[in-house]
């Protein structure tokens, strides 16, 4: 396992260790924090930089594992690393970590992307649709999916690709949008961010690591190599963050328009989820309550309600109406 460190990865181990007891979960981690999983007594850490690729091949060869979640990455927000750095990282590092895999037996490789890799399709976005972007996150994604896909191909290895979407929940932290929002309510000032327009979809993200865990477990099928995983549903992003503070009665002031829409982000960023459906997954937890653990955990003076944990499908057309109408609320 890769990636530990941030909100996804972490979320994936802490699910490891939680359901598969029996399952010894080794973690490589360029600075070791034996506080994050030191209650799971199948999780063991090794100091492995991604940078090293001969370490990188020594510890796959050491372990010799089932399988390898490839979850690292670097720049999903404007990166603090020059462009060539965040290259090393996110394609240079995985196709190192491939190549070590390969030496190992029946080892499936699991690679971490994002929904960023597509061009604009205005409408969800499928697994087959064409890869194509400018977003420098998403296009260093894109080559390593290539190049991934390209190399299971060649050398008939074991390879699934997830795709998540935006998603939010326990760990999340620095600029990310919701631990933002929640900063600012916490210090009393308003919360700067975009006109809000752009369509998203948002997900908790213990949902996205059931999503990769399930690919684990069920080891997927030919035909089966792609999966995208986000909520599927089409709304303003303005919409979504006005949902979360009318559910936690966060009083905070929405100062609309007050940061840039970057050129290179997609206007309509959605996940068609039919194939991850077809694996038997499906989106549980409200996204409320996934932005109310992170409070409970990261902000514990702010004064937050709790929200319904789960989301209430019998509801959820007439949820998406009622967002849509709340959009303009500050």
């Amino acid at each position: 396992m890769t990636g530990a460190s941030g909100t996804l990865g972490y979320n994936i181990v802490r699910r490891l260790g939680a359901t598969h007891a029996e399952m010894r979960v080794h973690v490589l981690m360029r600075t070791p924090d034996e506080t994050l999983f030191g209650d799971l007594s199948n999780v063991d850490l090794e100091r492995v930089d991604m940078a090293d690729f001969e370490a990188l091949a020594r510890a796959v060869e050491a372990f010799q594992p089932n399988a390898i979640i490839h979850c690292a990455a670097s720049g999903v927000r404007p990166s603090k690393i020059s462009w060539f750095e965040q290259i090393h990282l996110n394609v240079s590092a995985t196709v190192a970590l491939f190549q070590a895999s390969c030496e190992v037996p029946d080892c499936h490789f699991i690679h971490v992307s994002t929904g960023l890799v597509y061009s604009e399709q205005d409408r969800p976005c499928r697994e087959h649709d064409p890869i194509d972007t400018l977003h420098p996150y998403g296009a260093t994604k894109a080559a390593a999916d290539c190049l991934l896909r390209a190399g299971a191909e060649r050398l008939k290895r074991h390879l699934t690709v997830v795709r998540p979407f935006s998603f939010t929940g326990l760990h999340d932290g620095g600029d990310r949008l919701f631990p933002s929002l929640l900063r600012a309510a916490a210090e009393g000032r308003k919360f700067p961010m975009s006109a809000g327009t752009q369509i998203r979809d948002f997900c908790a993200v213990q949902d996205v690591a059931e999503a990769i865990v399930m690919v684990l477990e069920e080891g997927t099928l030919p035909g089966r190599d792609i999966f995208n995983i986000g909520s599927g549903r089409s709304i303003s992003l303005r919409a979504i963050v006005a949902s979360v503070c009318r559910q936690l009665e966060i009083d905070v002031d929405l100062d609309l328009g007050a940061m840039p829409f970057h050129p290179y982000e997609p206007m309509h960023l959605v996940a068609d989820t039919h194939l991850a459906q077809s694996m038997g997954w499906m989106p549980r937890t409200n996204l409320s309550y996934a932005v109310w653990e992170l409070a409970r955990t990261q902000f514990p003076g702010l004064a937050v309600r709790q929200p319904e944990q789960f989301i209430d499908r019998r509801r959820r057309a007439g949820d998406a109406a009622v967002l849509t109408v709340s959009a303009g609320v500050r």
